[in-house]
């Protein structure tokens, strides 16, 4: 690729950015209170010199504060896999909030057990305990597999995500070693204390480090997602349930962004046995909420278990964990919007998607990959598409993203800011997942010269 072009254009559309959105600029100018300018410095992971405001979103839309209309691709990083504001979840959380009232009041509703049995129907775990994010999920089955196993260390793939839980920032290192995640903030310890690490698709390094006899539990997503989309190579799958079960390891699926291979996550499509399974965003439609899934046998033992404070302050809560209004939310999304017809439609738009990125790349005859898991598809800088982490990490190129994302923004669509990922809502179009498809090859034309 010729960097000097690639350099040209991406100042072009920095500047175009920077023109088309003064009223986000000068909001984010404004923002001198906040930790990096930004409700949550994530946020300022975005291409251009500052993110776009939000003013209003429904369905596949979104339109920020400067009057610029997107066709959506991002979804709240899956947040929004239901679309934006659906409404039927809308009413459901009108209902809960401005009519019964209630959403806070430490007293359980009929709706939980209702979302407990659709989430058994679609996993197949068989008990549910609620949480307000993905992150607190993993938490708490990590402590979870701890109690019920005696062992302290969490194995988990090197590059995963698990949201912030300290466990999972640990990577291989040019030595084959578990070693930090370079960046992490504030650990408590050193992770190689609390973690261990393996290669995904690397059965014989999975194998290694279970041998110790220290691992409670292998927390992983049944395909990696954060890094870029690494899907699982025939039997691997197979063999992390045969060897976690072969050295008396608990096995956690992570489905918070694999739920979009359909109804059930990986876990359904792929007929898997996880122990434990969380899950969080897209459950709630928009409204901040998370689940973990336990067997009955790993329910009994632990609720077996005097010794264990399960009610109280053994760390296993939070106040507005399973509140009313979260579960109404959570419901509403299952029953009436993220159906086993709605994910159906999605993943054919996301074939769809898949296409003609694979057409545009054939095109130029350019070195690149994609990848689908359902409803959500990725392109990748290299190809072969990794098969590991690392090898995933490795293939990034900054530049190269950031003219894309802000080519495509500029022009009215925006993909998931950490990576070239587009996901498929309810409300998504064919002549949305066309439109993507005409820019894409005009933004490789460009860059072709």
């Amino acid at each position: 690729m010729d960097r000097t072009r690639l350099h040209h254009l991406l100042a072009r559309e920095s500047a175009e950015a920077e023109r088309r959105n003064p009223r986000s600029k000068a909001a984010y100018d404004r923002a001198e209170h906040l930790f990096g300018r930004v409700p949550m410095t994530w946020m300022n992971k975005t291409a251009g010199a500052f993110p776009r405001y939000l003013d209003s979103a429904r369905g596949a839309r979104v339109t920020d504060v400067d009057g610029h209309e997107y066709i959506d691709f991002c979804l709240g990083d899956t947040g929004a896999m239901a679309g934006h504001s659906p409404e039927v979840v809308a009413d459901a959380v009108r209902r809960r909030y401005a009519e019964l009232g209630g959403a806070t009041a430490m007293l359980p509703t009929e709706d939980a057990e209702w979302v407990g049995a659709e989430l058994t129907r679609r996993f197949g775990l068989a008990r549910w305990s609620f949480s307000l994010t993905a992150t607190d999920a993993n938490r708490w089955a990590i402590r979870l597999a701890r109690a019920v196993t005696g062992r302290p260390k969490i194995l988990v793939n090197s590059y995963c995500y698990h949201g912030s839980v300290d466990e999972s920032l640990i990577v291989v290192g040019p030595d084959g070693r578990g070693t930090a995640r370079e960046g992490n903030v504030g650990a408590p310890c050193d992770v190689t204390l609390t973690s261990r690490v393996a290669e995904f698709n690397d059965l014989a390094q999975l194998e290694r480090e279970l041998a110790h006899g220290d691992v409670a539990a292998v927390l992983m997503e049944p395909a990696l997602t954060n890094i870029g989309i690494v899907l699982p190579e025939p039997g691997y799958l197979d063999g992390v349930r045969e060897l976690t079960r072969r050295y008396g390891t608990l096995l956690i699926n992570d489905e918070t962004h694999t739920f979009s291979a359909g109804p059930g996550g990986c876990t359904a499509a792929w007929d898997l046995e996880p122990d434990l399974l969380t899950i969080g965003k897209a459950i709630g439609g928009g409204i901040p909420a998370g689940a973990y899934g336990l067997s009955a046998e790993l329910a009994d033992r632990l609720l077996g278990r005097a010794d264990l404070d399960l009610v109280d302050m053994g760390g296993v809560g939070g106040t507005l964990a399973g509140n009313a209004l979260s579960v109404a939310a959570t419901r509403a999304t299952l029953e009436h919007v993220l159906t086993d017809d709605a994910f159906a439609r999605m993943a054919k738009l996301c074939e769809r998607f898949e296409a003609g990125v694979r057409a545009g790349i054939e095109a130029h005859g350019l070195p690149w990959s994609v990848a689908r898991l359902g409803a959500r598809t990725e392109y990748r800088f290299t190809d072969p598409a990794p098969r590991t982490g690392t090898e995933s990490a490795a293939a990034a190129d900054a530049e190269l993203e950031d003219f894309l994302h802000l080519y495509l923004a500029n022009r009215g669509i925006l993909l998931t800011p950490f990576h070239n990922m587009a996901l498929m809502c309810p409300d998504t179009t064919e002549a949305d997942v066309d439109s993507h498809t005409e820019l894409f090859a005009a933004a490789l034309t460009e860059l072709a010269g």
